[in-house]
């Protein structure tokens, strides 16, 4: 099996998903932090596809950096609390990784999904 990575936003504040907000995944080696991908979340707060593709997965720490602040902004939100919200995080095996956000304005909250 190989390995490969996704996620999703989700607004609960709005009760909705998270349309329109980019979202940024470096893999970290060491002092260096290399960008990867750039995507947006679509009308469902998902990626049009995985973010980190089987193709290009390899083990290894990741950061994936929600761009929230300017989603909070936009959506008429009350905004200057929450800017980027970076998530570093290990995948050590070839494996399905998912991993969420669950926005609001003033906190979030993610985990490993399925």
């Amino acid at each position: 099996m190989t390995g490969y990575l996704t996620t999703h936003v989700l607004d609960t504040a709005r009760g909705c998903p998270a349309a329109g907000l980019k979202i940024e995944l470096f893999r970290i080696e060491g002092a260096a932090r290399a960008k990867l991908a750039e995507v947006e979340t679509n009308a469902d707060g998902r990626t049009e596809g995985p973010i980190l593709p089987e193709p290009e997965f390899a083990t290894g720490t990741y950061e994936l950096v929600f761009h929230a602040g300017a989603y909070l902004a936009r959506t008429g939100g009350p905004g200057g609390f929450l800017g980027e919200i970076p998530i570093r995080f290990a995948m050590a095996e070839a494996d399905h990784y998912h991993v969420p956000l669950l926005l609001s304005p003033f906190g979030y909250s993610t985990y490993r999904g399925s």
